[in-house]
Order: C-alpha cells, then sequence, then structure tokens
C-alpha cells in the first residue's frame, strides 16, 4: 500500500517560542529560519522513527486485499480509520462500512482485519483506498518527550551548523539516535 499525505499536522512539537528559548535567541530576526527547522526535524524524526508524531490524516493505497484479510499498516501510530474505498471497473467509489473493520493500533506495527466480507476492488491498480488518523494527539504535549527533544536538538545543530554539513547525506547525531532507539520501527 501507498501511503498519501492528505492532511499535515495542524501544529509542530515544537513553538517557536520554545524554540526560541531552547536556542537563546532574543529577537525574532530568524524565526522564518527557526519555523523552518522545526518542520524539518520533525519530518526528520518522524522518517528516522517510523511514528507520526501529531495528529494527521493519510490515505493508503492498494491494489487487493491481502490473502487473509490482514494488512499490516504502514503508519504507526494509528488512532482511527476515517473512510475506506473500492473503486469499480469504471472508477465509481464505493464507501465501505467501518464496521467491517477492526483497526489493532496497539500492534507494532498496527494491524487493520477485515472483520466482514467486503467487495474487492473492480480496476487493477489503485483499487482500495483507506483514510487513517495517525499521529500521537493534536497537541505538542501529547507527543513523547524523548521524540520532542530530539527534534529540539536537530533544530540546534542545524541552527548553529548551518551550511556545514548537508542534512539529507548527514547520519542522525548519536544523541538524537538514542533518543529514537526506543521508537523506531524496523523496516521489514
Amino acid at each position: 500500500m501507498t501511503p498519501v499525505l492528505i492532511t499535515p499536522p495542524a501544529l509542530e512539537p515544537l513553538t517557536l517560542a520554545e524554540a526560541r528559548s531552547w536556542l537563546r535567541l532574543d529577537t525574532g530576526d530568524e524565526d522564518a529560519l527557526v519555523s523552518a527547522l522545526i518542520t524539518a526535524a520533525r519530518l526528520a524524526v518522524e522518517r528516522a522513527s517510523g511514528r507520526l508524531l501529531l495528529t494527521q490524516n493519510w490515505r493508503l493505497i492498494g491494489d487487493a486485499w491481502p490473502p487473509g484479510g490482514r494488512l499490516t499498516l504502514p503508519l504507526a501510530p494509528v488512532s482511527a480509520i476515517a473512510a475506506v474505498r473500492v473503486y469499480d471497473a469504471a472508477d465509481l467509489a464505493a464507501s465501505l462500512p467501518l464496521a467491517a473493520f477492526r483497526l489493532e493500533a496497539q500492534r507494532d506495527p498496527p494491524l487493520l482485519v477485515l472483520a466482514a466480507p467486503v467487495a474487492g476492488p473492480g480496476r487493477p491498480g489503485g483499487g482500495i483506498e483507506i483514510d487513517l488518523t495517525c499521529g500521537y494527539g493534536a497537541a505538542p504535549a501529547d507527543v513523547p518527550e524523548p521524540l520532542r527533544l530530539a527534534v529540539r536538538l536537530l533544530v540546534a545543530r542545524w541552527f548553529e551548523n548551518r551550511g556545514d554539513i548537508p542534512a539529507s547525506s548527514a547520519p542522525l547525531p548519536p544523541d538524537v539516535a538514542l533518543l529514537l532507539a526506543p521508537f523506531r520501527r524496523p523496516r521489514l
């Protein structure tokens, strides 16, 4: 299944004021940069940990239901299934009843189980769409503190070392990697 972001988080796990305080900035001269670093750090922490920090909506697009009706979800944590649709051969969407699915969100990775028979897709590619609500919660305080601290450390490191090392090619700093280790989802 291919995940597609539908609605990004409304907030970041670190406010601009918290970041400015952490960086010991007295003026707002670099607020645009600091805001961009906060977003980039969240994305880096999410990618490295395999966890979505704040509430956001995602769509999974698939071709067929898995054998046995058990779908391992590539996103975590998942709090709710918002909608499930299948497309017929004429590309018309039909919503499936949510009662036909059981979300096992406490598993790692989360599992979506077909609890009742459901229609299969009629088109060969992308015939299934599953809309999910993911993340630890809507507020920064809902995010586990080690993950928030990892965001703070990345923001500070990138702020202090601007242009020295391209962020995309540098490994995570050891202190950040240690904070993320308990949350990492192994890739299968």
